[in-house]
């Protein structure tokens, strides 16, 4: 009985000590937040992203909190043959993939007249949909050995006590072309929830779509001990969200119910809970994590905030 009791103890329920993880777009963001969680708590993580110094600055950082490691692995995943490469060093490197965080993104927003309304714009609409959505499914397919070979470590019989991870997360991306007033509601993957207030088609359509794929690997590969998950993330701070705060920020606070925005501690947690034991049952899930703002239908207005008790 001891020993059966053992497992519900913190440290065993939601420990991802000595796992291999990749996270792309792991180098800032909520990507890095995610690396870090995983870090902090003894993963060895390899994060990949567009641009080489960055990789490598965010992996020193990392490698100095421990105890787990941090190793730069840069790539562009817009490029199939970037994939390929990356899915070759790594597996150079590893012989298993316990967890893979697909949270590498790009964003556009224009009108609806306007976009696509020229082969600038359509090779736009292309970028969004392969980054967000075709590359999600071409990086996952590479890796598929690496991870069905993590996931047979754990094999019990015709079940797996500890399936490997596939966590896809999205950041929030200001579309380049939106103006900071149509723009305050960029929120990651909930848009993939809900018709978004703004104009950004190609974005909100790649991560619905994510959301199903990622339904459909976890019914596919859930069989042989691989899970799929998603994060439906909000608005968080960060470098890449500091002018929207600056421009926009009362009117996305006074649209949370939770009255304030993402923490790392947030996104960090819930990712280290769906690559943990404690996650092992849980498959094609979506887990909305932004602080209610889907529930509250487009925001309180300004004035009710007045009527709200003072704390």
């Amino acid at each position: 009985m001891s020993s059966i009791m053992s497992t519900f103890e913190v440290q065993n329920l939601f420990s991802v000590k000595g796992k291999v993880a990749l996270v792309t777009g792991g180098s800032r963001g909520i990507g890095k937040m995610i690396s870090t969680g995983f870090v902090k708590n003894g993963a060895k993580v390899y994060i990949s992203s567009r641009t080489a110094k960055d990789c490598e600055e965010t992996a020193k950082e990392l490698n100095a909190l421990g105890p787990g490691t941090c190793i730069a692995l840069p790539a562009d995943l817009q490029k199939y043959e970037e994939v390929e490469r990356l899915v070759k060093e790594l597996a150079s490197r590893e012989s298993v993939l316990h967890i893979l965080v697909n949270n590498a993104g790009a964003a556009w927003g224009s009108t609806l007249d306007e976009f696509p309304a020229s082969q600038k714009r359509d090779a736009a609409f292309t970028k969004v949909l392969t980054l967000n959505l075709q590359r999600v499914f071409t990086l996952t397919q590479k890796l598929l050995p690496l991870l069905r070979a993590a996931a047979a470590t754990s094999r019990n019989g015709r079940t797996y006590d500890d399936p490997a991870r596939i966590i896809n997360a999205s950041p929030l991306s200001l579309p380049p072309s939106c103006a900071p007033a149509d723009c305050f509601r960029q929120i990651g993957s909930i848009e993939g929830l809900a018709v978004p207030d703004h104009e950004t088609y190609a974005y909100s359509a790649s991560k619905a779509a994510l959301h199903h794929l990622s339904r459909h690997l976890g019914g596919r590969l859930g069989w042989e001990g691989v899970t799929s998950n998603t994060i439906a993330c909000g608005f968080f701070e960060s470098k890449m969200t500091a002018y929207t705060l600056a421009t926009s920020g009362d009117p996305l606070l006074a649209s949370t119910p939770a009255q304030r925005f993402g923490k790392p501690e947030d996104v960090a947690g819930t990712a280290l809970f769906l690559a943990s034991p404690a996650a092992s049952w849980i498959n094609g899930a979506t887990i909305t994590l932004d602080g209610g703002l889907l529930l509250s239908g487009g925001g309180l207005k300004r004035q009710a905030l007045n009527q709200l008790p003072k704390l």
